[in-house]
Parts: C-alpha cells; sequence; structure tokens
C-alpha cells in the first residue's frame, strides 16, 4: 500500500476514535486520543491510556511521562517524529485508574487497525496493562522488561512505562536500561 493511502486510513481511524462511543470512557474524555506518528514508522510505541494533559490536547505522550519518553527515545537513537505512539485505550480513564477490560476491548478494533497498517517492525509496550493486553495476560514486567517476543508475526518489546521512574526514582536505572536494549535491537534489526 502507497505511504499516501496508508496516511489516510489512519486518519480515518483516528476519525472514529475522536467521535466513539463505544464505551463509557467517552463521557468524560476532553479529547480522544488517537495517536500520532508517520504512516511508516518502523517502532510503534503503545501505553495504557492518555492521562491529562493528552486529554487536554488530544495528543499521546505529552506530559511529563512523554517529556521523559521523549528523552529516552533521543538516548536510543530514535527521534519522536520517526515513531508511531498510541495507547491501548484511546480515552482517558478517571483519575488515571487502570482501562477495564470491557474499555479495552472498544477500543481494540482501533489499535489492531492501526498495527495492521503500520506493520511496523517493533512494537514496544510502555507497562504492565499494555505487555498484558498484547503478549500475555498474566505477563509480569520484572520477568519480561526489555526483552523482545514474537506472537502473530510481530515482535514486541515491553519496556517498563515513563511514568513508572516520575512515581518511583529507583525505576529509573531499570527503564533506562530497557531502553539501552531498545537501542541495541535498532541497531541491530531496523
Amino acid at each position: 500500500m502507497d505511504p499516501s493511502a496508508r496516511q489516510s486510513l489512519l486518519e480515518d481511524i483516528a476519525a472514529q476514535v475522536r467521535a466513539c462511543p463505544h464505551c463509557r470512557l467517552c463521557e468524560t474524555r476532553t479529547n480522544a486520543v488517537p495517536g500520532e506518528g508517520p504512516s511508516d514508522a518502523p517502532v510503534m510505541f503503545i501505553g495504557e491510556g492518555p492521562g491529562a494533559a493528552e486529554d487536554r490536547q488530544g495528543r499521546p505522550f505529552v506530559g511529563p511521562a512523554g517529556q521523559l519518553l521523549n528523552q529516552l527515545l533521543l538516548g536510543a537513537g530514535l527521534r519522536r517524529p520517526e515513531v508511531f505512539i498510541t495507547n491501548i485505550v484511546k480515552c482517558r480513564p478517571p483519575n488515571n485508574r487502570e482501562p477495564h477490560p470491557d474499555e479495552v476491548a472498544a477500543c481494540s478494533e482501533y489499535l489492531e487497525g492501526q498495527i495492521a497498517l503500520l506493520q511496523p517492525r517493533l512494537i514496544c509496550l510502555l507497562g504492565r496493562p499494555a505487555t498484558q493486553t498484547l503478549v500475555d495476560p498474566s505477563a509480569s514486567m520484572s520477568r519480561v522488561h526489555g526483552r523482545v517476543f514474537e506472537k502473530d508475526g510481530l515482535k514486541f518489546m515491553p519496556i517498563y512505562h515513563p511514568a513508572a521512574a516520575l512515581h518511583n526514582p529507583r525505576m529509573r536505572a531499570p527503564l533506562e536500561a530497557d531502553f539501552k536494549a531498545l537501542a541495541a535491537v535498532v541497531k541491530d534489526s531496523l
């Protein structure tokens, strides 16, 4: 598929997300947050859900966790405009709680559509909810972070969520180690 057609289809998904009425999260959102990035991004990042700053702006990872993500991307040899960033749910859960299973299910068609269109060479899963949704429902981040897994013809790399390091400074070193491992994967295979 040519890049302009793929971009157009990604924009169609974004429009559907912005108008989505499929779960209760639409009732409290300011803006849905479909995701952003180029249609030919080799690396896709998937987090849990939008926070307050993301809900206000309608863009993923623009708050404090996003600022840290931008720094970590640079350290891994990537720039934000080169990657696609989204979440398993596209609307902010109240009080930043974890998304409920029915909310994740309501957004799954959008996320699956984005993955199918992008066909990224690597999908980085930021945190436990994204990892459990896309790789293994029983996954423990302490066991799987920083490693590459293949499932359904896709490569996934669970990484600690940048917010973890903002809430607990002891998580900064493991998070940086994950991005160092990501840099090695990108250098070797992308």
